[in-house]
Protein backbone atom coordinates (compact mmCIF):
# COMPACT_ATOMS: atom_id res chain seq x y z
CA UNK A 1 0.00 0.00 0.00
CA UNK A 2 2.68 2.92 1.00
CA UNK A 3 4.01 1.81 -2.63
CA UNK A 4 0.51 2.59 -4.15
CA UNK A 5 0.93 5.53 -2.58
CA UNK A 6 4.32 6.98 -3.30
CA UNK A 7 3.64 6.10 -6.89
CA UNK A 8 0.36 7.81 -6.76
CA UNK A 9 1.98 10.77 -5.09
CA UNK A 10 4.68 11.06 -7.74
CA UNK A 11 2.23 11.06 -10.60
CA UNK A 12 -0.19 13.76 -9.27
CA UNK A 13 2.92 15.41 -8.66
CA UNK A 14 4.07 15.10 -12.47
CA UNK A 15 0.85 16.50 -13.39
CA UNK A 16 0.47 19.43 -11.66
CA UNK A 17 4.01 20.40 -13.54
CA UNK A 18 2.75 19.42 -16.93
CA UNK A 19 -0.77 21.39 -16.96
CA UNK A 20 -1.34 24.51 -18.46
CA UNK A 21 -1.65 27.61 -16.21
CA UNK A 22 -5.11 28.21 -15.37
CA UNK A 23 -6.62 31.42 -16.82
CA UNK A 24 -6.87 33.30 -13.18
CA UNK A 25 -3.16 33.47 -12.89
CA UNK A 26 -3.17 36.11 -15.82
CA UNK A 27 -5.12 39.51 -15.34
CA UNK A 28 -8.96 39.54 -13.89
CA UNK A 29 -10.18 42.35 -15.63
CA UNK A 30 -9.85 44.46 -18.84
CA UNK A 31 -8.73 47.12 -17.39
CA UNK A 32 -6.44 45.27 -15.54
CA UNK A 33 -5.02 43.83 -18.98
CA UNK A 34 -5.03 46.71 -20.56
CA UNK A 35 -2.57 48.44 -17.38
CA UNK A 36 0.07 46.66 -18.86
CA UNK A 37 -0.50 49.54 -21.51
CA UNK A 38 -0.05 52.29 -19.39
CA UNK A 39 2.96 54.06 -20.20
CA UNK A 40 1.52 53.96 -23.85
CA UNK A 41 -0.78 57.11 -22.38
CA UNK A 42 0.12 60.67 -23.42
CA UNK A 43 1.69 62.98 -26.14
CA UNK A 44 3.85 61.79 -28.51
CA UNK A 45 5.65 64.04 -31.74
CA UNK A 46 6.70 61.23 -34.15
CA UNK A 47 8.57 61.11 -37.59
CA UNK A 48 7.97 58.00 -39.58
CA UNK A 49 9.46 56.59 -42.71
CA UNK A 50 9.86 54.13 -44.73
CA UNK A 51 12.35 50.61 -43.69
CA UNK A 52 14.60 51.27 -45.86
CA UNK A 53 18.75 52.15 -45.91
CA UNK A 54 18.22 55.84 -47.27
CA UNK A 55 14.94 57.23 -47.40
CA UNK A 56 14.83 60.45 -49.19
CA UNK A 57 14.06 63.63 -47.29
CA UNK A 58 10.37 63.93 -49.14
CA UNK A 59 9.46 60.21 -47.94
CA UNK A 60 9.89 61.40 -44.49
CA UNK A 61 7.22 62.59 -42.67
CA UNK A 62 5.96 64.00 -38.82
CA UNK A 63 2.59 62.98 -36.56
CA UNK A 64 1.61 63.46 -33.47
CA UNK A 65 0.33 60.18 -31.74
CA UNK A 66 -2.19 61.02 -28.61
CA UNK A 67 -3.05 57.47 -26.90
CA UNK A 68 -6.06 57.73 -23.70
CA UNK A 69 -8.23 55.77 -21.84
CA UNK A 70 -11.80 55.51 -22.17
CA UNK A 71 -14.55 54.08 -20.01
CA UNK A 72 -18.06 52.94 -19.94
CA UNK A 73 -19.63 51.40 -17.04
CA UNK A 74 -17.01 48.12 -16.23
CA UNK A 75 -16.12 48.54 -19.86
CA UNK A 76 -12.55 50.20 -20.39
CA UNK A 77 -10.10 50.58 -23.71
CA UNK A 78 -7.71 52.95 -25.41
CA UNK A 79 -7.83 55.52 -27.91
CA UNK A 80 -5.23 56.54 -30.53
CA UNK A 81 -5.81 59.57 -32.26
CA UNK A 82 -2.73 60.53 -35.34
CA UNK A 83 -2.54 64.00 -36.17
CA UNK A 84 -1.13 64.36 -39.67
CA UNK A 85 -0.40 60.68 -40.10
CA UNK A 86 0.12 59.40 -43.40
CA UNK A 87 -1.34 56.32 -43.11
CA UNK A 88 -3.45 56.04 -39.50
CA UNK A 89 -6.09 58.31 -38.42
CA UNK A 90 -7.13 57.04 -35.34
CA UNK A 91 -7.63 53.45 -33.45
CA UNK A 92 -9.44 51.79 -30.36
CA UNK A 93 -7.33 49.12 -28.31
CA UNK A 94 -9.20 46.41 -26.97
CA UNK A 95 -8.43 43.33 -24.56
CA UNK A 96 -11.03 40.12 -25.61
CA UNK A 97 -10.93 38.12 -22.01
CA UNK A 98 -12.73 35.45 -23.83
CA UNK A 99 -10.11 34.97 -26.31
CA UNK A 100 -6.72 36.77 -24.33
CA UNK A 101 -5.67 38.57 -26.66
CA UNK A 102 -5.67 42.07 -27.47
CA UNK A 103 -7.95 43.88 -30.30
CA UNK A 104 -6.46 47.06 -32.59
CA UNK A 105 -9.94 48.34 -34.77
CA UNK A 106 -7.76 50.66 -36.88
CA UNK A 107 -9.12 53.55 -39.16
CA UNK A 108 -6.74 54.41 -42.03
CA UNK A 109 -6.39 57.63 -44.19
CA UNK A 110 -9.31 56.32 -46.78
CA UNK A 111 -11.76 56.24 -43.68
CA UNK A 112 -11.44 51.99 -43.55
CA UNK A 113 -11.48 50.04 -40.46
CA UNK A 114 -9.35 47.22 -40.54
CA UNK A 115 -9.09 45.08 -37.25
CA UNK A 116 -5.94 43.31 -35.89
CA UNK A 117 -5.56 40.57 -33.13
CA UNK A 118 -2.72 39.88 -31.38
CA UNK A 119 -0.60 39.39 -28.11
CA UNK A 120 1.90 41.19 -25.61
CA UNK A 121 5.07 39.55 -25.09
CA UNK A 122 8.18 41.07 -24.19
CA UNK A 123 7.50 44.01 -24.17
CA UNK A 124 6.28 44.00 -27.82
CA UNK A 125 2.67 44.36 -28.77
CA UNK A 126 2.11 42.66 -31.75
CA UNK A 127 -0.90 43.16 -33.95
CA UNK A 128 -2.28 40.70 -37.48
CA UNK A 129 -5.00 40.47 -39.95
CA UNK A 130 -5.60 38.48 -42.94
CA UNK A 131 -7.00 41.28 -46.00
CA UNK A 132 -10.24 39.21 -46.93
CA UNK A 133 -9.54 39.83 -50.35
CA UNK A 134 -5.91 39.61 -51.15
CA UNK A 135 -5.06 36.96 -48.13
CA UNK A 136 -2.66 39.40 -47.61
CA UNK A 137 -1.04 39.12 -43.67
CA UNK A 138 -0.49 42.72 -42.41
CA UNK A 139 1.24 43.25 -38.87
CA UNK A 140 1.42 46.65 -36.44
CA UNK A 141 3.95 46.19 -34.11
CA UNK A 142 4.63 49.00 -30.92
CA UNK A 143 6.89 48.82 -28.27
CA UNK A 144 8.38 51.53 -26.14
CA UNK A 145 11.96 52.38 -25.71
CA UNK A 146 14.65 54.60 -24.16
CA UNK A 147 13.43 53.88 -20.96
CA UNK A 148 10.22 54.51 -21.60
CA UNK A 149 10.36 58.09 -23.60
CA UNK A 150 10.07 57.04 -26.99
CA UNK A 151 7.18 54.73 -28.52
CA UNK A 152 7.29 52.89 -32.05
CA UNK A 153 4.91 51.60 -34.02
CA UNK A 154 6.27 49.69 -37.30
CA UNK A 155 3.85 48.06 -40.22
CA UNK A 156 4.74 44.92 -42.51
CA UNK A 157 2.82 43.18 -44.75
CA UNK A 158 3.37 39.48 -46.00
CA UNK A 159 1.60 38.49 -49.66
CA UNK A 160 -0.18 35.59 -49.75
CA UNK A 161 2.69 33.38 -51.96
CA UNK A 162 5.79 34.59 -49.79
CA UNK A 163 6.84 33.38 -46.38
CA UNK A 164 8.79 36.27 -44.96
CA UNK A 165 7.30 39.56 -44.06
CA UNK A 166 8.09 42.93 -45.73
CA UNK A 167 8.87 45.87 -43.98
CA UNK A 168 7.14 48.96 -44.72
CA UNK A 169 7.33 51.58 -42.84
CA UNK A 170 8.25 53.08 -39.28
CA UNK A 171 7.32 55.73 -37.15
CA UNK A 172 9.21 56.48 -33.65
CA UNK A 173 8.35 59.22 -30.99
CA UNK A 174 9.01 61.06 -28.48
CA UNK A 175 6.75 61.79 -25.55
CA UNK A 176 6.48 65.37 -25.31
CA UNK A 177 7.76 67.21 -22.76
CA UNK A 178 10.32 64.32 -21.97
CA UNK A 179 13.60 63.71 -22.60
CA UNK A 180 15.56 60.64 -23.37
CA UNK A 181 16.50 60.09 -20.16
CA UNK A 182 15.25 58.13 -17.80
CA UNK A 183 12.00 59.02 -16.34
CA UNK A 184 10.70 57.53 -13.43
CA UNK A 185 7.09 56.86 -12.16
CA UNK A 186 6.42 59.34 -9.05
CA UNK A 187 2.37 60.10 -9.34
CA UNK A 188 -0.20 57.71 -9.83
CA UNK A 189 -3.31 58.22 -11.59
CA UNK A 190 -6.01 57.49 -9.40
CA UNK A 191 -8.31 55.82 -12.36
CA UNK A 192 -5.63 53.56 -14.18
CA UNK A 193 -2.67 53.42 -11.72
CA UNK A 194 -0.52 55.24 -14.87
CA UNK A 195 1.79 58.20 -14.36
CA UNK A 196 -0.33 61.13 -13.08
CA UNK A 197 0.35 64.26 -14.92
CA UNK A 198 -3.55 66.02 -14.70
CA UNK A 199 -4.73 67.47 -11.01
CA UNK A 200 -8.35 66.63 -9.91
CA UNK A 201 -10.06 67.66 -6.74
CA UNK A 202 -12.43 66.10 -4.44
CA UNK A 203 -13.44 67.01 -0.76
CA UNK A 204 -10.40 69.04 -0.50
CA UNK A 205 -8.21 66.24 -1.80
CA UNK A 206 -5.97 66.58 -4.89
CA UNK A 207 -5.45 63.47 -7.22
CA UNK A 208 -3.87 63.25 -10.27
CA UNK A 209 -5.16 61.21 -13.83
CA UNK A 210 -3.12 60.43 -16.96
CA UNK A 211 -5.25 61.31 -19.68
CA UNK A 212 -8.69 63.21 -20.81
CA UNK A 213 -10.50 59.97 -20.30
CA UNK A 214 -9.33 59.52 -17.16
CA UNK A 215 -10.45 62.76 -15.60
CA UNK A 216 -14.06 62.33 -17.52
CA UNK A 217 -14.52 58.80 -15.69
CA UNK A 218 -12.98 60.49 -12.21
CA UNK A 219 -15.35 63.31 -12.33
CA UNK A 220 -18.38 61.30 -13.17
CA UNK A 221 -17.72 58.83 -9.73
CA UNK A 222 -14.77 60.32 -7.59
CA UNK A 223 -15.99 58.69 -4.82
CA UNK A 224 -15.63 55.22 -6.33
CA UNK A 225 -12.24 55.51 -7.73
CA UNK A 226 -10.48 57.73 -4.45
CA UNK A 227 -11.94 54.74 -2.62
CA UNK A 228 -10.42 52.16 -4.49
CA UNK A 229 -6.80 54.05 -5.19
CA UNK A 230 -6.65 54.77 -0.83
CA UNK A 231 -7.84 51.04 -0.59
CA UNK A 232 -4.75 50.16 -3.17
CA UNK A 233 -1.94 52.48 -1.11
CA UNK A 234 -3.78 50.92 1.91
CA UNK A 235 -3.08 47.26 0.61
CA UNK A 236 1.09 48.15 -0.16
CA UNK A 237 1.97 49.56 3.58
Amino acid sequence: MKRQATLLAGVLAVASLTQPARADDGPKTVKESLQALNDFIGAWKGSGAPEKARPTASEIWSETVNWGWRFKGDDAWLTMEVKNGKYLKSGELRYLTDKKHYQLTAVDKKDRKVVFDGELKDGYLTLDRVDPTSNEAQRLTMNLAGDGARFIYRYSHKPADRTLFIKDYQVACTKEGESLGKQEKKIECVVSGGLGTIPVSFKGETFYVCCSGCKDAFHENPEKYVAEFKAKKAGKK
